[in-house]
């Protein structure tokens, strides 16, 4: 199985993306979405971004590899009544099936900078997508303080056995020389490149930061990991410490509640 399907598929991230509805509401009517609008959402989990976007009226396709969360969005947009958003599983690098220049707009939200080839993923996101169109990118920045994921993963690392050999580690798509090269490859000059720090919050109002750090040792994968390698070298404790105080001490959250922001950076590629 590919690792990364056996690791999205680990746990049940829309226990996480729970905490992700407001902020990808709030980003996707940053996009200016003007109709009509065929969107490929990779990455797309259960729809965070796909469902805001269908709701706007645009024709939507979430691609993701978990076919799990694949349910899940199909189920979402059943139960709203979206008909034109449909779920289906796929490989953001190598999108078979997927018709070269077929989408207005191409989004991956925290998705596709996680798939293990890089340069194949600029290039499919180029081919997709329409001349004249757009690619949006939300990527988690590495070492950022002020990026919750970014930190949360750093901790993960640190107790998980070391990456196979040849490993890209999808903080690499946080950083801008990287991005230019990457679609550089793909054909995309860098003037049609911008790169901009945007904040994503993680939000509850009824579920503590404690909570949401159960949730993340529970159901993500990355996560999820960590505490199996932890369990197994007798660092669970140190492991829920470190977690509990990072998220204690990014949380923004009023009366119990959860608001953690996090920044990202926003890539726009304009084909």
């Amino acid at each position: 199985m590919n690792p990364n399907k056996a690791l999205w598929e680990k746990g049940d991230f829309t226990e996480i993306a729970a905490f992700m509805r407001q902020s990808g509401e709030a980003l996707v009517k940053s996009l200016g979405i003007k109709l009509p609008l065929r969107v490929l959402d990779l990455g797309c989990g259960d729809g965070t971004t796909a469902i805001p976007l269908a709701q706007l009226g645009a024709e939507v396709v979430g691609i993701d590899i978990a076919q799990n969360l694949v349910d899940a969005g199909n189920k979402r947009a059943a139960a709203m009544g979206l008909s034109q958003l449909k779920f289906q599983e796929g490989d953001a690098c190598n999108l078979q099936g997927v018709s070269d220049h077929s989408f207005d707009l191409t989004i991956s939200i925290f998705g596709a900078m996680f798939a293990p080839k890089p340069f194949d993923v600029a290039k499919e996101m180029v081919r997709v997508t329409k001349p004249g169109g757009r690619i949006v990118m939300g990527n988690w920045i590495p070492n950022d303080p002020t990026s919750f994921v970014s930190q949360l993963l750093k901790i993960s690392a640190a107790f998980t056995p070391p990456p196979p050999e040849g490993f890209v580690s999808p903080m690499t798509w946080g950083v801008e020389t990287n991005i230019i090269e990457r679609f550089g490859q793909a054909g995309v000059s860098k003037e049609k490149i911008s790169m901009v720090k945007d904040t994503y919050s993680f939000i509850s109002d009824d579920k503590s930061p404690a909570q949401f750090i159960e949730l993340l040792e529970r159901f993500y994968g990355p996560t999820m990991n960590a505490v199996e390698a932890a369990g197994k070298s007798g660092k669970m404790e140190e492991l829920h410490s470190q977690l509990l105080e990072l998220a204690k001490a990014q949380n923004k959250g009023t009366d119990g509640g959860t608001s953690i922001p996090a920044t990202f950076l926003r890539v726009t590629v304009n084909l």
